[in-house]
This record gives C-alpha cells, sequence and structure tokens, in this order.
C-alpha cells in the first residue's frame, strides 16, 4: 500500500516590500511573510543589518497591576555575525550587556506613547539576524519595532523615528559608518516623533551644549522624513486597534477620596525627609479604607495606584501654580551635597558623593591589563578596560529585600556612569591599569545614576587616576500643563521623578557633555525645553564640580595607593618572547614565582609588569632584561667565570647569558693553561668583538684592559 503525499507550493498573498534610503543607505521593510500570528511584525533590512520585530499583545488585561506590562528584547544571535557562541553550551544564554542596553534605549522612547490605562501585555521581539557594522542593529530594531507597533491593531500613539548622529571632523554625520564612529566626538541617539523628540541618549567627547542641541535638532528633522515613509506604509497594510477595558480608575471615587484627604496628603507631603513622608502617609491610607471600603469593596487592591494618583495632583499642582518643590527650594536650587575622598582604607580610591537623601559611594580598583573584560557580542568590540557597575540594594530606599543579582536598571545606570568618564581617562599608554568601579547606593531619594557619576570621579582622583578634568552629573525635571504650559527645575528628588514629566540626566566637565540620557513620561520635547534643560544641568555641574568635588580633592594624587599593583612597561623584539616564556612556559613562571609580579606580553613585544611594591617589578623587569640581552660590540661587560675549557673559558656577561674568551685573548702574553690566570667565580671586564666564523659571540679579556 502506498502513500501519496500532497501538498500545494505556498504563496505569500498579503507580502509586501517597503522601500526608504537612510543616510545614503537603503532601508526595506518587508511585510507579510513571516511571523504572520504576531499582531504585527516586520523584517527589516538597513543595509546588510536584517532584524524581525515583532508586537504581540494578550487578548486581556493582566489583574491586579497599575501599570502596563510592557517588555522590549533585543535578542542577539551569533550567526548574525557568523559566530559560534562561547562557552560550554554553545547557544545563546542570557542578553549581553549591550543587547539590555540597546532594549532599554527603545523602551524609552516607546513606553510614554501608549494608553495610560492599557494593562494588556506586551511584548516587543528584535530578534538580530544579519549585522552589518555600518547600520547599526540598534536604530534598525528602533526603526523596525516603531513600524511593527504602527501597522499592528494594538493601541499605541506612534510611530516614532530614531537616528544616530556623530561628530567627525567637526561635522555632524548621519548613521555615521563603523570607522566614522571610532574617531567620531559625539554618539548621540535620538527618537522623534513628527511633532517633538521623545528619546536622547548620548556620549561625547566634552562636546559644548549649543553643538549637542543642533545634532538633535539635525536628528529630529532627519526623522521627520522617515516618519513620512512609516506613515506611508501604516496607510496601506495598518490594522484598526483593538478595544480594550480601561483600567482607570473611578473618578467619582478618586474625587470623593481626593477631597477627604487633601489637605492631610499635603501636610504629609510637606518635608524634605523621605522617611518622614512616608510614615505620615500610613494613617492615612488606613483612614482612606475605614471610610470609603464598604462603599468600594475594591478600594483595597486599588490603593497603591489611588495614593498615587493623589500624591502626584498635590505635587503637580505645587510645581506648576505655586512653584514650589516638595522640600522647600526653588526651581533651579541643587540638595545640600558633601563629598569625602579615602573613605576606606585598603581600597585602591574611595569617594562618597551625598545630594539630600541620595548618598554613593563609589569604590575604584586597579588591575593589570589581563584583566580587562572579554565582551563576546555581535559587534567587534571584544574587550574593555575601564568598567563601571552600580548596585541598588533595598536598603537604600527602606525596603526589606534580599540581594539580587543586577537588573536592567542597574546595568543601565552603571554603562550610564562608565560612559560619562570615558572621554576623560588616560590612554592605555599614559596609564597602563585595568579599572573597575563599583557604585553602592547607599541611600536614594532620586538621581542616583548622577550621584554615581559624581562618586566616580572622587574614586578616580583619589585612586592617583590622571583624569583630564572631573566630571559631575545632574537631572533636570520637567512639569507641564495641559494649556501648554511647563517649567523645569534641577536636581529632582524622588517624588519629582515620579510625579514629574521628564528625567533629563546629562553628566560634562566645565568644557562640554560626555553623556546624555533622558527619560519621558509625557509624548515628547519641544526645542524650548531641550535648551532650558541644557542651561539648568550646565550650571549644576559647574557648581558641583567648583564647590564639592574640587573642594573635597583638587587634582588627582600624583601616585597610586600603596596597595594597588605597580605597573611598569618595557619593550622587547618579538622574536626574542619565545626566550622570555620558556618551553611550556617555564621561564615565565620562574620570574612570577620569584618575584611576585604578574606579567602580561603582547605580541608586538610590549611587556607590562603589575606588582605590589616597586622592588618586585623592578626584579620581574630586570629578570626579563637580562633574558633578552644583546650586546653591543665594542662594549665593555664585567661578568663572572663560569666555565674553564682546553681552548678558553665561559664568561657570565648578563644574567643567564654566557659568552667564550679563547685562550689567546685571556693575556697579553702567551699561556699555556687557562688555570694559570683564571679560576671558576673570577669577576672579570669583558669585551664585546662580535660573531665569529661559525656564528658564536666573541669577546676578549685582554682587549677589555685598553
Amino acid at each position: 500500500m502506498s502513500t501519496e503525499i500532497i501538498s500545494s507550493k505556498m504563496e505569500f498573498k498579503n507580502y509586501k516590500v517597503f522601500r526608504y534610503t537612510l543616510a545614503g543607505r537603503p532601508l526595506v521593510i518587508e511585510t507579510g511573510k513571516m511571523a504572520g500570528l504576531a499582531n504585527g511584525s516586520c523584517l527589516i533590512r538597513y543595509g546588510d543589518t536584517a532584524i524581525l520585530c515583532c508586537a504581540t499583545a494578550s487578548e486581556k488585561p493582566r489583574d491586579g497591576i497599575d501599570f502596563l506590562p510592557l517588555s522590549v528584547d533585543f535578542d542577539e544571535r551569533m550567526y548574525a555575525v557568523g559566530k559560534i557562541p562561547g562557552g560550554y553550551l554553545k547557544r545563546e544564554g542570557k542578553p549581553s550587556e549591550k543587547a539590555i542596553l540597546t532594549s532599554r534605549v527603545i523602551d524609552r522612547p516607546i513606553r510614554p506613547l501608549f494608553p495610560k490605562d492599557l494593562r494588556n501585555d506586551v511584548a516587543i521581539t528584535l530578534t538580530v539576524v544579519s549585522v552589518d557594522p555600518d547600520c547599526s542593529p540598534e536604530i534598525t530594531a528602533m526603526i523596525g519595532a516603531s513600524v511593527a507597533l504602527s501597522i499592528s491593531d494594538i493601541p499605541w500613539n506612534g510611530p516614532i523615528g530614531g537616528v544616530l548622529v556623530g561628530l567627525v571632523n567637526g561635522k555632524f554625520v548621519i548613521n555615521p559608518t563603523e570607522a566614522q564612529s571610532k574617531v567620531s566626538d559625539l554618539q548621540l541617539t535620538v527618537a522623534a516623533s513628527a511633532e517633538k523628540v521623545v528619546m536622547i541618549e548620548a556620549g561625547a567627547n566634552e562636546v559644548d551644549d549649543d553643538t549637542m542641541f543642533d545634532a538633535i535638532m539635525l536628528a529630529h528633522r532627519e526623522i521627520k522624513d522617515l516618519l513620512v515613509f512609516i506613515s506611508a506604509i501604516v496607510d496601506e497594510i495598518g490594522k484598526p486597534k483593538f478595544d480594550y477595558p480601561s483600567c482607570e480608575l473611578d473618578h467619582e471615587m478618586f474625587d470623593k477620596i481626593f477631597d477627604f484627604c487633601e489637605k492631610d496628603v499635603m501636610n504629609a507631603l510637606d518635608t524634605d525627609d523621605k522617611n518622614i513622608r512616608d510614615e505620615r502617609m500610613l494613617p492615612i491610607k488606613d483612614a482612606i479604607l475605614e471610610k470609603f471600603s464598604e462603599e468600594y469593596p475594591d478600594l483595597p487592591t486599588q490603593m497603591e495606584e489611588l495614593v498615587y494618583k493623589i500624591q502626584k495632583k498635590i505635587v503637580r499642582r505645587w510645581l506648576l501654580v505655586d512653584k514650589k518643590r516638595v522640600d522647600g527650594r526653588s526651581m533651579n536650587q541643587i540638595r545640600p551635597l558633601a563629598a569625602e575622598v579615602g573613605v576606606l582604607p585598603r581600597t585602591h580610591g574611595s569617594g562618597l558623593f551625598t545630594r539630600g537623601q541620595t548618598q554613593v559611594l563609589t569604590v575604584a580598583t586597579l588591575g593589570t591589563l589581563s584583566e580587562a573584560q572579554a565582551l563576546d557580542g555581535i559587534d567587534n568590540e571584544t574587550s574593555k578596560r575601564y568598567m563601571h557597575h552600580y548596585n541598588m540594594p533595598g536598603f537604600s530606599t527602606g525596603e526589606a529585600k534580599a540581594v539580587r543579582s543586577p537588573g536592567r536598571r542597574e546595568i543601565g545606570h552603571g554603562a550610564l556612569a562608565e560612559r560619562s568618564l570615558v572621554p576623560v581617562l588616560p590612554s592605555e599608554e599614559e596609564f597602563p591599569y585595568a579599572i573597575r568601579l563599583v557604585s553602592d547606593v547607599v541611600s536614594s531619594n532620586g538621581s542616583t545614576s548622577q550621584g554615581s557619576v559624581c562618586g566616580s570621579t572622587l574614586a578616580l582622583m583619589d585612586a592617583g587616576v590622571p583624569i583630564k578634568a572631573p566630571v559631575a552629573g545632574i537631572s533636570c525635571g520637567l512639569i507641564t500643563a495641559e494649556d501648554g504650559s511647563w517649567d523645569t527645575m534641577i536636581d529632582i528628588q524622588g517624588l519629582e521623578d515620579f510625579y514629574g514629566d521628564m528625567d533629563f540626566k546629562v553628566a560634562g566637565t566645565h568644557k562640554g557633555i560626555t553623556s546624555i540620557q533622558m527619560d519621558l513620561k509625557i509624548d515628547g520635547l519641544t526645542p524650548e525645553i531641550i535648551k532650558q534643560a541644557f542651561e539648568q544641568t550646565h550650571a549644576g555641574r559647574d557648581y558641583i564640580i567648583d564647590n564639592v568635588i574640587l573642594k573635597a580633592i583638587e587634582a588627582p594624587r600624583p601616585e597610586v595607593s600603596k596597595y594597588a599593583p605597580k605597573m611598569t612597561t618595557m619593550q622587547i623584539d618579538p622574536d626574542k618572547i619565545r626566550e622570555v616564556i620558556g618551553k611550556g612556559g617555564s621561564v615565565i613562571q620562574k620570574i612570577v614565582a620569584d618575584t611576585g609580579a604578574k606579567i602580561d606580553i603582547e605580541d608586538d613585544g610590549t611587556i607590562r609588569i603589575a606588582a605590589i611594591n616597586s622592588d618586585q617589578a623592578e626584579a620581574a623587569r630586570a629578570a626579563i632584561s637580562a633574558i633578552v640581552f644583546e650586546p653591543e660590540v665594542g662594549m665593555v661587560y664585567t661578568g663572572t667565570v663560569t666555565g674553564i675549557k682546553e681552548f678558553g673559558c665561559f664568561v657570565e656577561y648578563a644574567p643567564g647569558k654566557e659568552g667564550m674568551v679563547h685562550i689567546s685573548k685571556i693575556a697579553d702574553r702567551r699561556i699555556d693553561k687557562v688555570e694559570d690566570v683564571l679560576k671558576l667565580g673570577d669577576v672579570v671586564k669583558v669585551k664585546y668583538i662580535g660573531l665569529d666564523k661559525k656564528g658564536r659571540m666573541d669577546f676578549s679579556i685582554k682587549d677589555a684592559k685598553d
């Protein structure tokens, strides 16, 4: 009995291709062929970079939450760059730090554009399947996510677009190539809608405010043209947005409870102490439950959202109408500041930075360059010598929770502080160390990431790292009204971050900006708001540098800590590397064992020696110098007789290096036996004559007496 298999040829009836040119390179959107079960999907190609972008949403809202459960995942596939993953399993594992940072930079402009009352799970999955180093996967993924959401039936108020801006030889470049990025003084990412800028992230080599502003405006103009293209795709194939049950609080209930507790909440919030504020709110919550639970049975499950909105209404009214801040400051006033260095006795460098109730302890550790972090990702960066790690334990906010591995927020804040300091670090040649900074937030009430920037400057200077200039960071907040009026405020604390509309973080030196990260809760910023934020943050960081950081430590310490490794660098002929290492590593292992030093050897003959003290480093250097030592013709050396033969003697002219002196060149007269003139252990002067006919080193004792 035979079985006949029948199948028809697959046809993709809804397959569409849309083409655009972005910064001189083709941008292609393909829909209708892959991932057809997602709410919205596309394969986006930019040059040879290709990313499958899928947006999905749950059919029903999630119960018991008061936020949008949105996840954005930048999913790197190592086959995209022709690599097999490292490690035992040989498959992709947890996301790389770069992937997490990319997910965050795409999440930030997308999130504010969802309806405030949507509670359906939304997942944006961006699978990187091919990488062209000259066409940024990050920007490609951001555009693809916007397209997938825009053509889907998921409620969203997009589209947005994004571009990179570089500054190469004083000129702006949109979406710079890999080669251009390496020499660029600016790495700026901008996301925007047609009307407003919705996200800014930047690393910069002390770029001034006006240049940064011009770069942002240039990016927005480029994005506006891109959005015309995306909108045309939506007009052609976009789905109608689905209806969803609103999870907004009952307006009547909110108004009743607000009237009941307004004055008490105002009194509770009117303090600069977070602990007092939280303590004052507890009896207010109890009173609300006691009075309204019977009338509103669901009130216990809605209490957190209710109290959040009551506090938000009061704080925003204070800021907008009364120009009053929770802690009594004016809109351009920074909280009380303090800074200390050398707070820990045996670390290589430490700094404690305090701003109000936000306090960050940053510790610097110096190591050999071999301790630099190895990177395994889809770009061409394989290692980095400067690492910054940020931790925010539960006790910093008064929460009783166990210590866990860092989440995306911690990784993002660490990367922001790291980026802020990179432009002022010395080169490897100037300072041949790997550098690790750890910022532990010991108390948190807003702007901890910028506190860690200031703490990093203190720790680096205390560690004797010769940074080019001190860096400070500060945040600017925003409050907006329905009539379009707005105001900014410097150095926002926790409540102003929670209930305000913006957290605009800027770090830099007196000369210019080194990093930016902007988080928004509204649909975007106007150019006027951006300009004012730059003015306020520049004045703020200048004040912190002059009045806090430089008062704690005037300049980097002239030497590294006595507990830090002492580094020595030397250069040898690459052909001699094999001699220094020895068979099976025997020679270098003996040097390490004898001196206690760590030794790194590079292929070009550069040798870096690290030791606990300078004596150990010098001993290792001397041992290596002896191995690679080559005598110069005509030079005289002091040596020791190590062997006597009938035809002459052997002299150790350098540690581990022997040369032969023929019997005819030992004395001015003829001698019959070497022993008549020399014995083992005699110290003699020898002159290097050169190589004999057989290619052996030829020395003379009698000629050394000339």
